[in-house]
């Protein structure tokens, strides 16, 4: 019997199996851990093998994507338009970066950046998103790229190297033409998400044909594998694949003589264009001022901004497509064809007496003294005005209208462009639509000189000057394709067409009102027509002096050979006081297609007086602006400054026009006639003269 409070006698049976049941319990988990130890080395070993031995890999190489080369833009004869250049280049990645200040500074020092430059630096950092690098400099020489190349362990951030960069030989004088590269803003890349867009030295097409043709010059990028220590310094390359260039791109355009028209349109407002008589090929389009789209590459900074947005002559604007002007005299020689389909005969007259009452109002002819008695060959190559308000009226507005928008006036184009202004070609239907109001005699009268409501852009006027001079209904081309189809005839009797093509023949190598137009090329005339178009009423200016934007326009359409056309073009010149204006120039770029050292004797003459060319001329007002404003200039508001500009027009175009109710007031289109005013009613009325018929 045990006694109360005694211990319990624990026998060694007892104690050996608490023991074993212990370490059993231990050995089993011991045993468990063991198994998913075991199993988890399994599973990383076997199963992730390949997902560890990429991290793995990773740690010890880099792939980095190589920006692909985009596709060339030819001109016809496969001249570079827009092109690559190896060069040598540096840019930041902002999420690299630690002290930007410090790198900023650092890089300045050793690069020799202005501090316009550092601060327009600063400005794109500001807006740059994650890894979308900012481009520092490119086309560096070697001394500079290895003085940037040897301190790459103390930037970070900083990366520097070798690559193609585009490249247009030209500049300014295409700029308008093909638009510019830049790089991917953080908006692109949330539309596309391709890490391609935020590869250092990569470029999109930010405006004109590089933006149009995107996907068919972009090309396809190559890839490069390196070996790298812990601290990213490169050991050794390992794999290189090479990009693939984007497609070329072959246009119908003449690049010397492209750089030759905007050049030779000096220091003018104005645009060039040229058409092949033959095919509707553009070999020249040409709008200037311009931009060089070699600096817009790495984004416009504050004083190019400055500069371009501040200019009257507005460079950011492309004038072939989006200018849009009242074409005065030029559209007479289809007003012409229009009287002619009506039945007029060429012959019929009216005396020119300085201008012609129209109800109460009096209009005047741009030749103040009147022309006396006046046929349709003279009322062309004289351009008088009375002979073409008289006859109007007798034919009605609408046959004229319809024939100007046969010849081109009014259309928009089917071209590879990002936009076209086509202007209007009123009528009365025109006009119950817009005004609600009916067509009034004096409309006619101010539409049949190009005034009043009617507006056209240069490319129009150089399609309507081709199908006057070729008869065919020419569509303008600007992607050029060996296999073109004839155009088919636009139903013109050929005698109307003799009899218009021998009055604009009469306007250069006649008594007509551009003789200085004349080509200087043996056996080869140019037919052509001038028009000046009022911008204010001479209550503000003659029209010729005073300030620039209160001057007429100038304009002239042409073609050559007048026998046998092959090239038409248009010229207008924005302000530049009439028609005297634009002539000459159309004169030096026909010359230039058959004789070009003439041609460029005469423009480098020219060039020594205007400050060198145009990119010479750009950089000179760049440097006068650096140095006036400095870091005070405003930094850029637009992303893309060329399609706000363009946009800008446009919406200035698609405005309603303020009703036209009074009446024109031509300006001279013979430089050597007087502005005096336009005489008195009782002494401007015209009459048909005896025998005629209206």
């Amino acid at each position: 019997m045990m006694l109360a409070g005694s211990q319990q006698h624990v026998s060694s049976g007892t104690l050996k199996y608490a023991y074993d049941r212990r370490a059993l319990l231990i050995g089993g988990l011991q045993a468990a851990v063991g198994v998913l130890l075991a199993g988890r080395v399994a599973w990383i070993s076997l199963a992730q093998n390949e997902k560890y031995t990429l991290a793995s890999e990773s740690n010890r190489v880099n792939l980095t994507l190589i920006s692909p080369r985009r596709g060339a833009i030819l001109d016809r004869n496969g001249a570079p338009i827009a092109a690559n250049r190896a060069d040598f280049r540096v840019d930041l990645v902002p999420d690299r970066l630690v002290d930007p200040d410090r790198t900023l500074a650092e890089l300045g020092r050793l690069l020799k950046l202005t501090d316009v430059r550092i601060k327009d630096l600063k400005d794109k950092l500001d807006k740059a998103r994650g890894f979308q690098p900012v481009e520092v400099a490119a086309g560096l020489d070697w001394d500079s790229f290895a003085a940037i190349s040897v301190r790459l362990p103390d930037l970070p951030g900083v990366l520097a190297q070798r690559s193609f960069s585009r490249w247009y030989p030209t500049g300014p004088s295409v700029g308008h033409l093909v638009g510019y590269v830049g790089p991917a803003s953080a908006e692109d890349y949330e539309k596309e998400r391709n890490p391609l867009l935020v590869t250092p030295g990569f470029k999109i097409g930010k405006d004109g044909l590089e933006k149009r043709f995107e996907k068919e010059l972009r090309g396809i990028p190559g890839a490069r594998r390196v070996e790298v220590t812990a601290g990213g310094k490169v050991v050794r390359d390992l794999e290189m694949r090479e990009d693939v260039p984007g497609q070329p791109l072959r246009l119908t355009i003449n690049a010397p003589l492209q750089d030759y028209a905007a050049r030779r349109l000096g220091v003018e407002s104005g645009a060039v264009v040229v058409i092949d008589c033959h095919t509707g090929d553009i070999l020249t389009m040409a709008s200037m001022p311009s931009y060089d789209p070699n600096s817009f590459s790495d984004g416009i900074g504050r004083i190019e901004w400055k500069m371009l947005s501040e200019d009257d002559h507005v460079p950011l604007r492309n004038k072939v497509l989006r200018g849009l002007y009242p074409p005065g005299s030029t559209v007479k020689p289809g007003v012409a064809m229009a009287f002619l389909e009506a039945g007029l005969d060429p012959e019929a007259s009216v005396v020119c007496g300085g201008g012609l009452r129209v109800g109460n109002r009096v209009f005047g002819c741009w030749n103040r003294r009147g022309h006396g008695t006046v046929n349709m060959a003279k009322a062309i190559y004289q351009s008088c005005d009375v002979y073409f308000y008289h006859f109007a009226q007798k034919v009605g507005m609408d046959p004229i209208a319809g024939m100007m928008r046969r010849l081109g006036l009014g259309q928009k184009f089917d071209l590879p462009v990002m936009g076209q202004s086509y202007g209007t070609v009123p009528d009365p239907a025109w006009k119950e639509r817009k005004y609600n109001k009916p067509w009034a005699v004096f409309d006619t009268v101010n539409a049949t000189i190009g005034q009043g409501y009617m507006l056209s852009n240069p490319l129009q006027q150089a399609v309507m000057a081709a199908r006057i001079a070729s008869g065919r209904l020419l569509q303008p081309r600007l992607l050029l394709d060996e296999k073109t189809p004839a155009a088919p005839s636009m139903g013109f009797s050929q005698e109307h067409l003799d009899y218009v093509h021998k009055a604009m023949s009469d306007v250069v190598n006649g008594p007509g009102t551009a003789g200085r137009a004349r080509l200087p090329i043996p056996d080869v005339l140019l037919a052509g027509k001038t028009g000046t178009a009022q911008v204010v009423g001479l209550h503000l200016s003659d029209g010729k002096s005073g300030p620039w934007k209160y001057r007429d326009h100038g304009h002239f359409i042409a073609y050559a050979p007048f026998d046998k056309p092959r090239y038409a073009c248009a010229v207008v010149v924005e302000h530049g006081g009439g028609s005297a204006a634009a002539y000459p120039i159309a004169r030096d770029v026909m010359t230039f297609l058959y004789d070009p050292a003439k041609a460029m004797e005469v423009l480098l003459k020219m060039e020594k007086g205007w400050g060198g060319t145009p990119l010479e001329r750009l950089n000179a007002r760049y440097r006068a602006y650096e140095s006036r404003y400095g870091t005070s200039a405003p930094k850029p508001t637009d992303e893309n400054p060329v399609a706000s500009a363009d946009a800008r027009a446009e919406a200035a175009g698609s405005r309603p026009l303020p009703e036209q109710t009074e009446a024109a007031a031509p300006r001279p289109e013979d430089p050597s006639q007087p502005t005096s005013p336009a005489p008195t009613p009782a002494a401007t009325t015209a009459t048909p003269a005896a025998g005629t018929t209206p």
